[in-house]
């Protein structure tokens, strides 16, 4: 053991002294140090330092984890420290007390075997008294008053130390070196010399760590308050229980125990639920009703118990008034109705059938929607809808875990909860418009539902027991296929639903609309009538659409504006005609202009499909001086963009045989577009219109007038098959179309057209598009 009497402040120090490394330690000048050394180059430095002037230099390694540490691992700001104390312990180790005399800086490494030693340099502070100087001091003091308080390590007499320090500079190491900061940020400051820098350096830190022991106080105080009040109430509700057994009203929670028990009884859960609601309930029971778990399983319990797992409707199956309520509240859709009646009559032989997954795919308007209602009512079942429309979480279909808070289960056990019964008619609307996104695949989820193979044990997350979703009959919507993923839509069995022909508005306009419009709008069939001609106005002039939406919509405008005649004392207003039909909607919205624009060469009809329908889509060519380019606008996809190329690439191999000059390419631009640029057009059935296009501009021979046109064209002039031939169809007609001219493999589409649409429209089926020329182009020499 060493100790001699220190170096008085102010001493003079070796001009060369042996280093320390320090590993995340820094010492600073007037604190004393407790350090270890292990054996090493450390320890024969301490014994020598010890056997001769007791001082040493203390620097910290720049990196700790350095093996042997040389002169460019150490930091240029160290301090240099008598030995105070030296104890050899039984395991080879050195333990110190040193004492900081004063900060030192290093000037050169003289030696780094066996230990390092350096010239150095005394570092003096840099002092400029001033106020600032003592108010900062004082501020210091107060925070480090606050972090004594409040550190479960720090003596009381830390502070008071700290309060007889006249010197700022000590007083800004004392508190850093009290602080729970990191090396780095201890060895920042004592690398400052400057004293009023290093002041408000320290002053800085001590505030962070202010507040944040404040914060830690705050909330030790409210969850102690939170555990204390928890441990009030409860002994409160055991001398509340106490109390009311001796007063014979024993209440300890038994009763809604036994009430929850007769619930599962009574609930006909199968095997697994019903180990699954008596394992909950055991657990209920042992549970403290304060705790927050206890509403967590009481809730899932209460799902568990109300799911209708054995509850069903009783099917009317009686086929003949099933079709009777189809045909009350829809008119036509023959072939949604024979496949609903054809279930009803399977499902009276074999009781056990599972029920189909049906696809209602239509423009909007057609009645997908209320025929689902229409079917429930058929069948005598429970009707739920759910709109899947922009849903993009698969735990909508699948339910949440019961660890997240506020979990609950997915729509469709949320629907069977709902309904009532574990057979409803289940419609999942807008199922074409699911997204996906990092919170899954909804439609990847809904694989299971919709599979009569797998839906006997649907599995949702929060249930967590298998649920027989096979007795239900699900319908899906859809306005378009292409978007539907392929695994989901080979599950469904899809049923289309064409727009409705002018005939067909006429009639659902009489028998549906306007009835309940009148209805809606508190008229009676006295103070509100319609012409036939009146109606077919509305139709023809003011609502060009596939479905009824906007025919239902003006015949209420009408209905309003009759209304306020009736309620300004017009107790029976004349019948509304087509010209008072003017009157009330105005000027006509829509009107034909296939004659007018398909009046100059370049310029062919073409019929398009839509999600909202049948289209006609005018194709525009124009030819410019220029490079043998093709520019095609209207917002195009990819399919019509290649389309386009296909076409110009038949043109101009068959250039000869059309009468065009074969060169007609080499110095010219040109350009096709498709007018409403804002919609997005795609698909392959343009082909031959654009073709006609192109012929027509380079031939000068104008489209022959009320002629449209469809089919996909081939490099070889094959015109091949296209789809939706009756929306097609329909568009022609709304537009004032009177020829067709369709693929020839579309023979067999004719046969589901309605009577109306193939005596009104001429059908030319073609099979090459030199016949698609002939049929739509005006001869040669005629204008």
């Amino acid at each position: 053991m060493v100790e001699e009497r220190e170096p008085q402040p102010g001493a003079d120090i070796p001009k060369q002294l042996p280093i320390l490394p320090l590993r995340n330690i820094v010492a600073f000048p007037f604190m004393l140090a407790p350090l270890v050394v292990e054996e090493g180059p450390e320890a024969q430095l301490v014994t020598d330092v010890a056997a001769s002037h007791k001082t040493l230099g203390l620097v910290m390694l720049k990196n700790p984890e350095v093996e042997n540490p040389g002169p460019d691992d150490l930091h240029e700001i160290g301090t240099a420290a008598w030995l105070h104390r030296m104890i050899r312990t039984p395991d080879h180790t050195r333990r110190l007390l040193v004492k900081g005399i004063c900060r030192l800086r290093i000037l050169r490494v003289v030696r780094t075997d066996p230990y390092l030693s350096a010239d150095i340099e005394r570092v003096d502070d840099l002092v400029v008294p001033d106020d600032e100087l003592e108010e900062m001091k004082h501020t210091l003091l107060g925070h480090f008053r606050t972090i004594v308080d409040l550190s479960p390590v720090l003596p009381t007499e830390l502070y008071i130390q700290a309060l007889s320090m006249d010197s700022p500079s000590i007083l800004a190491d004392l508190v850093a070196a009290n602080l729970s900061i990191d090396p780095q940020r201890r060895q920042s400051v004592l690398a400052t010399i400057d004293v009023s820098t290093r002041l408000r350096m320290v002053t800085e830190f001590a505030l962070r760590e202010k507040q944040n022991l404040e914060l830690q106080d705050k909330v030790q105080r409210e969850t102690r308050g939170e555990i204390d009040e928890s441990q009030r109430r409860y002994f409160l509700r055991q001398q509340l229980k106490q109390i009311r057994k001796e007063l014979g009203e024993d209440d300890d929670g038994s009763q809604g125990m036994e009430e929850l028990q007769k619930r599962i009884e009574e609930a006909g859960l199968p095997e697994r639920a019903l180990e699954a609601a008596q394992h909950e309930l055991d657990r209920l029971r042992r549970m403290n009703p304060a705790a927050a778990e206890y509403t967590v399983a009481r809730t899932y319990l209460d799902w568990l118990i109300d799911l209708p797992w054995s509850k069903a409707s009783d099917d009317q199956l009686d086929v003949k008034g099933a079709q009777e309520i189809l045909d009350e509240d829809h008119y036509d859709l023959h072939k949604v109705k024979e496949r609903i009646v054809e279930y009803l009559a399977v499902r009276k032989l074999n009781p056990e059938m599972k029920g189909p997954i049906l696809c209602f795919v239509g423009p909007p308007g057609v009645g997908k929607t209320s025929l689902g209602r229409s079917i429930a009512r058929a069948l005598g079942r429970k009707f739920h809808r759910v709109s899947l429309g922009g849903v993009r979480d698969e735990a909508e279909i699948r339910g949440h875990r019961r660890t997240y808070v506020g979990a609950l289960p997915g729509r469709i056990i949320q629907g069977i909860r709902a309904a009532e019964t574990n057979n409803p008619v289940f419609m999942l609307d807008e199922v074409d418009k699911l997204g996906t996104d990092f919170r899954g695949d909804p439609s990847a989820a809904l694989l299971e539902v919709l599979d009569p193979e797998q839906n006997h044990a649907f599995s949702d997350h929060y249930i967590e027991v298998p649920f027989d979703l096979s007795r239900v009959l699900f319908i899906t919507t859809a306005n378009i296929l292409n978007t539907i993923p392929p695994a989901l839509l080979d599950r469904m069995e899809v049923l289309n639903l064409p727009g409705y022909t002018e005939e067909e508005k006429l009639l659902i306009a009489k028998q549906f609309l306007v009835p309940r419009q009148r209805e809606a709008n508190g008229l009676t069939s006295r103070q509100f009538r319609i012409s036939d001609a009146a109606l077919r106005v509305v139709i023809g002039d003011y609502t060009r659409e596939a479905g009824l939406r906007n025919l239902e919509r003006e015949i209420g405008t009408i209905c309003r504006k009759t209304a306020r005649k009736v309620a300004e004392g017009e107790e029976k207003p004349p019948a509304v005609s087509a010209e008072r039909v003017r009157q009330f909607l105005g000027p006509p919205r829509f009107y034909s202009e296939v004659a007018k624009r398909a009046s100059v060469p370049g310029v062919v009809c073409g019929l398009a499909y839509t999600p909202n329908g049948g289209e006609i889509l005018f194709i525009e060519a124009t030819r410019m001086p220029g490079k043998k380019s093709l520019t095609l606008t209207g917002q195009l996809g990819d399919v019509m963009q290649e389309s386009a190329q296909a076409a110009l690439s038949w043109v101009r191999s068959n250039a000869k045989k059309l009468g065009i000059d074969p060169s007609f390419y080499d110095s010219a631009d040109l350009h096709l577009h498709v007018p409403s640029g804002q919609i997005p057009k795609d698909g392959p059935s343009a082909g031959v219109t654009m073709a006609a296009a192109l012929v027509s501009l380079l031939t000068g021979r104008k489209a022959k007038p009320k002629v449209g046109m469809t089919g996909e064209i081939t490099l070889r002039g094959q015109v091949l098959p296209i789809g939706g031939v009756k929306e097609k169809s329909l568009a022609a007609r709304r537009a004032g179309l009177d020829t067709v001219i369709l693929p020839q493999r579309n023979e067999s589409d004719l046969e589901d057209l309605p009577e109306e649409l193939r005596r009104d429209l001429e059908f030319i089926l073609v099979d090459k598009v030199e016949e698609v020329i002939d049929a739509a182009l005006v001869p040669a020499g005629r204008s």
